[in-house]
């Protein structure tokens, strides 16, 4: 029997009884197809390696023709000459301002001592007296009298200021004897909390320092209830005497607001 190399009929009488999916195998199976593609494939590059001068030179003279023809189809045109705009016509100027009459000044001219006929008064002759336009002789032979009390200018009544300042922006803010350190603790010596146990708190009250320094327009603004606030203004009714509030060097009205801390002990 004669083989044929060129055919896979060897193939099978080689692998006869063998492990036909070994590498080796399907290498032999497929040599054909792969030495055709290896072929076709440097076809391809040896072909590209031949070409690549021709294709080197054809598109340097294709570029050659081109700045070619740029140069030729670029010429010089003239422009035009620009166009001279008209000069703007400038506003007339304004007229002069008119005239104003002005009277020439003449230099005084000292007069002589023997043309002086009558000297002016001494500053101490006229100090004490009262000038008029012209000289006014009194008589001499005249009665004095004197005027009815009363006829003389009013007298301006000053206005006394009750105004109520704020003890924020006063100048002289009110102060209790002692301090604001002593002013608690005679509300802490004083004041009667509620029999409520386990009460906390604080209770606000407001009130004006007069002018003497007594403490009126007593009113609280929140209280814990349990009489805690008509407690308060009857403290503050029996407070001391303050030092007023000053404003511009005099005594104001000055409005004052505090808390006073409520706490009973717990059952």
């Amino acid at each position: 029997m004669k083989l044929d190399l060129l055919k896979r009929q060897w193939l099978d009488i080689v692998f006869e009884g063998r492990n036909k999916s070994y590498g080796a195998y399907d290498l032999r199976i497929k040599d054909g197809n792969t030495n055709l593609r290896a072929f076709f494939i440097g076809a391809v590059i040896f072909s590209i390696a031949v070409a690549t001068p021709k294709i080197a030179e054809f598109i340097s003279a294709a570029t050659e023709d081109d700045s070619a023809t740029i140069d030729t189809k670029i010429k010089t045109v003239k422009m035009p000459p620009k166009e001279e705009k008209p000069k703007e016509e400038l506003p007339p100027p304004p007229p002069p301002p008119p005239k104003v009459d002005q009277v020439k000044f003449v230099k005084p001219v000292v007069a002589k001592t023997e043309e002086i006929t009558e000297e002016p008064p001494k500053i101490e002759e006229i100090k004490d007296k009262n000038l008029g336009k012209e000289d006014i002789k009194g008589d001499p032979n005249a009665i004095p009298t004197v005027e009815d009390p009363g006829n003389g200018p009013v007298s301006q009544v000053v206005e006394e200021d009750n105004n109520i300042y704020n003890s924020a922006g006063i100048e002289v803010k009110p102060e209790f004897p002692g301090g604001i350190a002593k002013f608690y603790n005679f509300i802490k010596n004083n004041y009667q909390a509620p029999d409520e146990p386990g009460l906390k708190g604080q209770v606000f009250v407001s009130f004006v320092v007069e002018k003497d320094g007594s403490l009126t327009d007593i009113k609280v603004l929140r209280d814990i209830g349990y009489g805690t606030g008509k407690e308060a203004e009857r403290v503050l009714r029996k407070s001391p005497k303050w030092t007023p509030a000053e404003q511009n060097g005099k005594r104001v009205r000055c409005s004052y607001q505090i808390p006073i801390k409520i706490e009973t002990p717990e059952e």
